[in-house]
Order: structure tokens, then sequence, then C-alpha cells
């Protein structure tokens, strides 16, 4: 039986359509003057039929007649929105901007503004791009990198822009194949997230970047360790592009997760490979291997059952020496990944403790400069590709990722936007009132796939075009030509600076030559890494 809660979302609608019955049977025996509330009730019942049918608003979809309330705020925001900036203390103006800029692309809007720049072009932190009085035209917006290195048999082009990782079970199925059919229509990627690779996933078509976490969910054996063989059924897919070993999330990095019995479902279960009625734990750390030696390898195995597709982890960086430990274990084995794609402790679209979202783990743009650097130095940045992931929606979060030395970007959030996210915060309830982040059917029926799927293809395309016009704008003709020198930066005493001053690219092979300075302790640390162990070794 539904609780209360789930009854309330259409009281409103129930209401009025009682109050209609009421209105029409006073009319016929008290007074003809019931014709008036009759009109005004019939209306309101005739919105709410209306509401729970259409297809667009997922809002109203769950809360008939009572959510229209919400379109009229949004519709006097303009002359509240100041108030609402200097009030609100649960959400930070940038995001709401960024919500913004999402649903206006995503359903096709104009999104330019008048009376200049919101952002706080005077603070600290304030970033920007250079731009070139010759600027450059260009045509095809479709922008990609090749991803996999010389042991890779199968290279992926891949999008500049894909869809980061959000398993099946933290959202709904109705999300999931929006998200997946949207990848489909806009030719780029969607990350499984460790939740494997659902019948959802399979419906929409699109590329998918298959993620194996420490739960190793699609690979698992009944005691929860690795399967190889069931790890080769689903890398092997078709639709499979990449495979991704994840090692940490920004949301909480360091901490496991446990999917409790009661969430389970028959669908969940089908696509983890875990049974129904038990607790199914994702450990902190993989059980498969426990030094960076033994990592490559993995990786190594994972390629070869693949039939040699590109394999590569993902982390949010913690202690920095560890990170050295896994670059030494590639020089000593010579198995390198195809890739690394580093997620910031900005970022994370899941629940996580308050202490791990706010003071665990680097962010992105310090996590991403240090690996990128790192790989320079020990002469692999050529042979692994660098993607990077923590808030990144709009296309200046693109090209600042690119110049500070990814190759690509993922996003969670700006896609969650695009199917209807409003940030509610109830992912964690069952009671996401947009039916993106709930299993509830009656909730998750509220979004519909056909519809939001082509948001979710319109967002991509219209981010990537002004990806195109801003990097055009810096008289470049590809967004790969973005570096650190076309970003400036406004400094705590309110000078500028430049990028290259503030995140320099460091010499390839600095790290490997014993006459080349320290940075930043840099070649300490690398003194003290071990292929052996993730131990420190003073």
């Amino acid at each position: 039986m539904r609780d209360l809660n789930e009854l309330t979302r259409f009281t409103t609608f129930a209401g009025v359509a009682v109050l209609t019955l009421v209105s029409f049977v006073l009319m016929l025996v008290w007074s003809w003057w019931f014709v008036i509330p009759l009109a005004v009730f019939a209306v309101l019942t005739g919105m709410g039929v209306y509401d729970v049918t259409q297809t667009h608003h997922s809002i109203l979809r769950n809360y008939p007649v009572l959510g229209h309330m919400r379109f009229f705020f949004e519709g006097i925001r303009p002359e509240i929105r100041q108030y609402l900036i200097e009030s609100d203390q649960d959400e930070e103006p940038f995001s709401r901007d960024h919500r913004s800029l999402v649903y206006q692309r995503a359903k096709g809007q104009e999104d330019a503004r008048p009376f200049g720049t919101r952002a706080r072009v005077y603070d600290a932190g304030y970033s920007w791009v250079t731009h070139s009085v010759r600027p450059v035209h260009i045509e095809d917006c479709d922008f990609r990198t090749t991803i996999g290195g010389s042991a890779c048999k199968q290279p992926y082009s891949a999008s500049l822009y894909n869809i980061s990782a959000m398993s099946f079970g933290s959202l709904s199925a109705n999300a999931i194949l929006a998200l997946n059919t949207g990848a489909k229509l806009g030719g780029f990627a969607h990350d499984t997230g460790e939740g494997s690779v659902s019948r959802y996933h399979k419906a929409g078509g699109g590329d998918l970047i298959y993620q194996l976490a420490s739960g190793y969910f699609g690979a698992r054996a009944a005691d929860g360790s690795f399967d190889p063989e069931k790890f080769k059924a689903t890398a092997t897919l078709d639709q499979v592009k990449m495979i991704e070993l994840k090692l940490s999330q920004g949301a909480k990095p360091g901490h496991g997760g446990m999917l409790p019995a009661s969430k389970i479902t028959p669908e969940i279960a089908e696509a983890r490979g875990v049974p129904m009625g038990i607790d199914c734990v994702s450990p902190a750390a993989h059980p498969a291997f426990s030094t960076p030696i033994e990592m490559m390898q993995f990786i190594g195995q994972l390629r070869e059952l693949s039939g040699g597709k590109p394999v590569g982890f993902k982390l949010c960086i913690g202690h920095r020496r560890e990170f050295m430990c896994m670059v030494k274990a590639m020089l000593e084995t010579g198995i390198t990944p195809d890739f690394i794609v580093v997620d910031g402790a900005e970022g994370g679209t899941g629940a996580a403790p308050v202490e791990f979202s706010n003071h665990v783990g680097m962010p992105m743009i310090e996590g991403l400069t240090f690996v990128h650097n790192t790989l320079r130095g020990a002469g692999l940045r050529d042979e692994v590709k660098v993607g990077a992931a923590g808030k990144i929606v709009s296309a200046f979060d693109i090209a600042r990722a690119l110049a500070l030395g990814a190759d690509w970007c993922n996003s969670a959030r700006g896609f969650m936007f695009a199917i209807g996210c409003i940030q509610a915060q109830a992912c964690h309830t069952n009671h996401c009132p947009v039916g993106v982040a709930t299993q509830d059917p009656l909730r998750m029926r509220a979004l519909d796939p056909d519809h939001k799927s082509q948001r979710v293809a319109r967002f991509h395309k219209n981010t990537m075009e002004a990806l195109g016009e801003m990097t055009g704008a810096a008289g470049l003709d590809h967004p790969n030509g973005f570096l650190p020198y076309h970003l400036m930066l406004r400094q705590g005493d309110k000078s500028m600076a430049e990028g290259n001053d503030v995140y320099e690219y460091l010499p390839e092979g600095y790290l490997l030559d014993p006459k080349a300075g320290d940075h930043r302790g840099n070649k300490l640390r690398w003194e003290r890494a071990r292929a052996e162990t993730f131990d420190r070794v003073d």
C-alpha cells in the first residue's frame, strides 16, 4: 500500500474533480448560480486530465494541477531572482544558472541574455578565455578524439562531451532509456555507471562505456569476486565501446556502498547479476588486485577479455603518491591503460555522506593538472588519453578542462538536467518528483523517454555548437587546440594571471630525468612511489 506522501501528489487533482461533481449536483438541485464554480472546477479538472496524459512536463504528470504553481513562479523569476540569489543558502547561484542554461539548450530555446554577465568578474578565482581579433568560423562541431593506445585493437572515436557514470538503480528505467536513446541520436557515449548494462541501455542502442567497479556487477561470481567469463560476455557486446575500471568517484572517494535488499528489483538483479533478497555490497577497495602491478595486470586482462577494446580507469585523486605508484607500474609492466578519467570532488550526482562530498578528494582542476603532468613527466602522455568529470556543464567548462590537459569531458548533472532533474535532492528517498532518480513505477512514468531523449541529443548538439563558437572566438579551428595560455584567472589580490603561470605544462620526461629540477615536491613524491605497493615507502 502506498504511503500518504505518494497519495498527496494527486490530492489537488482529486479535490477539484470532486468539487466539479458537487457543483454540478448543487446547480441541478439548488441554484443555477453554481454554474460559476462548476465552470472553474471543470476547467481545473480538465487541466488535471491533460497534465497526467501529456509527456512534456514530468512535474505536471506527477503533480497534476498543483504542478502549475512551479511554472507560475518560473514566470516571475526575473523579478525575484536577485532576492533568491541573496537569500538562498542551499543552492549556489551558478548552479541555478547552469540548470537554466541546460534547460534552454535542451528545449532548443535562445540562451542569449541581455545586460551582460552574471559572473562575479572581480572575485578571486574567476576565469575566462582569451579571444582573438581574428576569429575562426567552424562549420562542423562534431568534435571527436580517438581513444586507444598501441595495445588496443578496437579504438573508439569518442565525442568530446559524453554522459558520465550513473547507474540503473540510482536512476530509473525511463531515465536510462532517455539518456541512452539521446546518446544514440546525438552520436556520443553513455557511461553505464557501476550498475552494469541493463535492458534499458540495450534498448536505447547508444554507445556504452561499461564501468566495472568493486562490486563487479555484470561480471560477478556468486561470492562477489570477479568472474572473467561473465565479464567477457558483457564487455564483448557490440554496443560496449570502452571499459572503465572505477577506483573512486568524486561524490564519495574511498567510500564503498550498499544497495539494500529492499531496493533490489528483478530488473536490477538481472543487470547486476545479484540475487534478490540479499543486501548488495560494493567494497571500498577492489578485491581483484592489491598492488599497482596487479592493477596493471588486471587492466591487461580486461583488455584481452574484451577483444582489445579501450580499457582505462576512473578516479578522484587522493594521495598523489599512489597515482605515481600506478604510473611506475605502467612503466615496469609495459601495460598502460588506454585512458584515465579524472573525477573531481565537486562532482558526483549520487547521494553521499556530507563530510565526504564536502571534504574528501581533490577538486577536478587540480586533479586533472596533476594527472596530466605526471603522465608527461613519465613520458606516457601520448599513450594515455585523459577524460575529465566534475561539474562540467557549459562550453566554457569543457574548454577550460581541455586547456588544462583533458582530451574529452563527461557530465552527469548536465544530462540529468536535460531529462528534467530539478535538484530536489530526494534521490535517496525514492520520491523523485520528476521520475529521474526513483524505482517507483508511477513516479518514473512522469518521464517520457521519447520526448526526453530528444532533449538529451539537443543539449549535446547545442553545447558542442557553443564550444565551436568559443573555439573560433579564441582563433582556433578545433577545441583540442586550447592550452593554458588561452585562460586568464583573477587572483586573490584582484590581479590577473595567465593560465600558463598557474597551471603550466611540465616538461616531457622530467620525472625520469635525474638532472631535472623538482616541482612542488613531485620529484620527491615520485622517488617515494613504488610499483610493488601502494604503501608509503620513505
